[in-house]
């Protein structure tokens, strides 16, 4: 990709999307346009079992302290707490005003910080750090501090470690921007969603233009790297038009990345998507045409397109990351740091340590429980098995974009990928005839036209698809 694609940016749309030398036709996204998983996991999470409890976690963190490989870590921190309640979101919240439950929760979370470091062993960099939620910036400055306190004190931060956290602008101050900075985080990420106030008041979530310009502005000057501003299309009171203003907003602000997620209404899985009038709702065929004017937008204004929802600035590192192959893929989507361990802290934080993943258990009773016992708050995971570690790689490889090779797969599996993956091979050669990828005796070559289906192409190395699941896949665009 380039910065001079040359687009039609007329909310009306033409049909196709212009990426440099090519072009992507409405009727192709709708041939390949099927529901599946976002793949930041292999298998996703809705596979992990509950025979996969405290235990069998420790086991893992155990082999990987005593072993001769001990890749760096990434730390996720999940704090569920929100002072009030966005319709949309299916995230694992508390919606309280008490900001007194934030210390309760902290003291349990500083137990599990030093009961995790216990089990993993010395000399083990941290590259990434994340705060998420819930919104981090509901825990005040002071509880902020402590808890950096307590996760430097027990993981070894690297110089160059990233460190990320997610800002809702209603509840942030230039005061508390410059305070995370000086925490050491220096990337951050906006909730925008959507700036029309029709669409804001019909998902409780008002904040208006202005409030999130300050915000963003205020992260640049307290010195963060990289700001990103998430944005979702299909909600309701959206229409082409006045999704069209949002981006025209979006683009003059100029934030480094941008992430464009498709909204899934799954009411019966989330109680807060109740609150939603399904009638308010875009259209299928509404939600398709925003989705192809604002790819086609954002190109123009010089934007990347780095993979699903993703858009990235030319000289962002996750540009330079996919520009020479050292993209990666992870629970926070997209990174440019290689393979690392995952450690979870904190209700319903995900980890993956060597070949498993592992969950924590989901409500607030349930994590004190299991710390007041000194137990890691594992409820599920999974034991990826040697044909679970050879599909993983081969999807995220896809889904980074980056080619597939044959032969260095056979050598570090010992298999013969042709032979081993024959009915996968067979049914791709429907993208491979669409121009998609390319594949020949070496390995698979995913084309500039396919770059925008690496899910579909990955669904078919997925050995659980078809098989019955709790979750309702979101649809690919």
């Amino acid at each position: 990709m380039s910065a001079s694609n040359n687009v039609d940016a007329t909310p009306e749309g033409s049909g196709t999307i212009a990426f440099p030398d090519i072009e992507i036709s409405e009727a192709l996204i709708r041939r390949f346009d099927s529901s599946g998983p976002r793949y930041t996991s292999y298998p996703t999470a809705d596979r992990f079992k509950p025979d996969f409890a405290e235990p069998s976690y420790i086991r893992y963190l155990a082999e990987r302290a005593t072993s001769d490989s001990n890749p760096p870590l990434s730390v996720y921190v999940h704090l569920p707490f929100c002072e009030s309640l966005c319709y949309f979101c299916g995230c694992n919240k508390i919606i309280t005003q008490d900001h007194s439950r934030a210390a309760e929760y902290l003291r349990y979370l500083d137990k599990e910080i030093a009961l995790t470091a216990r089990h993993l062993g010395p000399d083990r960099k941290t590259m990434q750090l994340h705060l998420g939620g819930g919104t981090p910036t509901f825990l005040s400055a002071a509880e902020l501090t402590q808890l950096m306190d307590s996760l430097r004190g027990n993981f070894d931060m690297a110089p160059d470690a990233e460190l990320g956290v997610e800002i809702d602008p209603r509840t942030v101050s230039e005061a508390t921007l410059s305070m995370l900075a000086g925490l050491g985080f220096n990337r951050t990420s906006f909730g925008v969603q959507d700036f029309d106030p029709a669409v804001q008041a019909a998902v409780n979530r008002i904040q208006p233009l202005e409030m999130v310009e300050k915000a963003l502005l205020a992260s640049r000057d307290a010195g963060f790297q990289s700001v990103n501003v998430d944005l979702i299309y299909g909600l309701p009171k959206q229409s082409l038009a006045s999704f069209n203003r949002t981006l025209d907003q979006v683009i003059r602000l100029s934030p480094d990345r941008i992430a464009l997620y498709n909204y899934a209404h799954l009411p019966s899985r989330f109680k807060a998507q109740r609150l939603i009038i399904a009638s308010d709702l875009p259209t299928a065929e509404e939600r398709l045409q925003i989705f192809l004017m604002s790819t086609r937008r954002l190109l123009e204004a010089g934007y990347i397109y780095i993979g699903l929802d993703h858009f990235a600035k030319p000289e962002d590192e996750l540009n330079k990351a996919r520009l020479d192959g050292s993209l990666h893929r992870n629970f926070q989507g997209y990174t440019t740091r290689a393979e690392c361990d995952l450690v979870g802290l904190g209700v319903s934080a995900i980890g993956k340590v060597g070949n498993s993943y592992s969950q924590s258990v989901r409500t607030l009773n349930a994590y004190y429980q299991y710390l007041d016992q000194g137990r890691l708050p594992t409820e599920k995971g999974y034991d990826l098995t040697p044909d679970d570690v050879l599909r993983r790689q081969i999807i995220m490889t896809l889904m980074c974009s980056m080619p597939l090779d044959f032969c260095a797969i056979n050598v570090q599996h010992g298999i013969d990928f042709i032979d081993y993956f024959a009915p996968e091979l067979a049914r791709v050669q429907q993208y491979e005839e669409a121009g998609l990828m390319h594949t020949d005796e070496k390995g698979i070559t995913i084309t500039p036209k396919g770059r925008l289906f690496v899910r579909a192409i990955g669904m078919v190395f997925d050995k659980f698809m078809g098989q019955p699941t709790v979750s309702t896949y979101s649809k690919l665009i």
